[in-house]
């Protein structure tokens, strides 16, 4: 087995026309497209057998953004598998300008979606002995609100498909993470929204069946985790700093990534250099209320002087392979941070968030 394919992820499209101009976006959506075409310009070089995109594929599941993206990944030189994140699904119904639910499937016969269940889950062999589980995470409460979590009867699909392919490789993709790629993700109130709620039912599933490789998105940052024999490869947006996109090369016992950075854009050579301004202009707000929350709950004095030191925290996170030090704060709260590094257990630096080799 010699598989070559990529990862891009948390895609955004947003036409121009579909772009509210007064709306305060965290997410460069309006260079969505640009970003797209260098990613893909440079893919379509690239003797790939797929590529993979795991969710928020639109900006909010406009009909436009979804017939425009259908008709690009259509015309590449290789398959694309696709699965929806929280922004391509947004309401249950839809209206005239968002696709509902159920319509979904439509718009991706050409992604893997010729054969799907009611819940937007499917499978398909993508390569000899390869086979790719892709589960839809984003489901409603009675209320009509989005929630990550599976259904009952997504887990019993998922049982029922697995025990079928105990001869094969498999690869699962969803949307929200699946493993904590965060101190404390699961519970903080900043991380929480991007894990899937029944994580620990679907691991033990998938420990149960023997599948290693998970493939996510929705954090829009650059990580492999891991929880026992299982890893979690997360790729980050390709309209926030560092706009990451993914190579990877499959072999009987071995995967093997390596990442690559939008840099640049159509007459503009800065854009990394904006966007990592962009998102450090826009942190504040956040890194103020990361600080008077738990665990830290400092006071909104002591947080004011912080949140400007930590001005490039999410970006350097958000890029991976990072440490982090503040010698300037308490030493309880520098360790807080500093838990955030691409450490290992012992709290070594170690690099494996952008380029590493996974033994399978």
């Amino acid at each position: 087995m010699n598989i070559r394919f990529a990862i891009a992820s948390d895609l955004h499209i947003a036409l121009p026309e579909t772009i509210d101009a007064e709306a305060k976006r965290f997410h460069l959506t309006q260079f969505s497209i640009p970003a797209l075409e260098v990613v893909l310009q440079h893919l379509q070089n690239l003797n790939l057998d797929f590529l993979l995109l795991p969710g928020d594929l639109t900006q909010d599941g406009e009909i436009l953004n979804h017939c425009w993206l259908k008709t690009q990944l259509e015309k590449l030189p290789f398959p694309v598998y696709v699965i929806p994140g929280n922004h391509d699904i947004p309401s249950i119904k839809g209206n005239e300008d968002i696709i509902a639910f159920q319509d979904f499937p439509l718009y991706y016969q050409k992604c893997g979606y010729q054969s799907a269940t009611k819940n937007l889950d499917y499978t398909c062999e993508i390569a000899p002995n390869l086979q790719l589980v892709a589960l839809n995470s984003n489901n409603f409460d009675r209320d009509g609100k989005q929630q990550g979590y599976l259904k009952d009867e997504q887990f019993s699909w998922l049982e029922q498909t697995l025990a079928n392919l105990t001869d094969k490789l498999v690869l699962l993709m969803i949307h929200h993470n699946v493993i904590e790629h965060l101190p404390q993700q699961s519970t903080h109130i900043l991380g929480r929204r991007y894990m899937l709620d029944n994580a620990p039912r679907l691991l033990s599933i998938l420990e149960k069946y023997g599948v290693k490789l998970i493939f996510t998105g929705h954090l829009h940052i650059q990580d492999v985790a891991k929880y026992g024999d299982i890893q979690e490869i997360t790729t980050g947006s390709l309209i926030t700093y560092p706009h990451p996109y993914r190579i990877l090369t499959l072999t009987r016992d071995r995967l093997i990534i390596e990442s690559h950075h939008i840099t640049k854009l159509p007459e503009m050579d800065d854009f990394a250099e904006f966007s990592q301004k962009w998102m450090g202009d826009r942190s504040f707000s956040f890194m103020m209320m990361m600080l008077t929350s738990p665990p830290l709950n400092l006071k909104e004095e002591k947080a004011k002087e912080y949140a400007p030191i930590l001005r490039n925290f999410w970006a350097d996170i958000a890029h991976g392979d990072k440490q982090f030090d503040f010698p300037q704060f308490p030493p309880e709260i520098n360790k807080y941070f500093q838990a955030f590094g691409a450490i290992d257990e012992q709290g070594k630096p170690v690099k494996k968030d952008n380029n590493t080799i996974i033994e399978l």
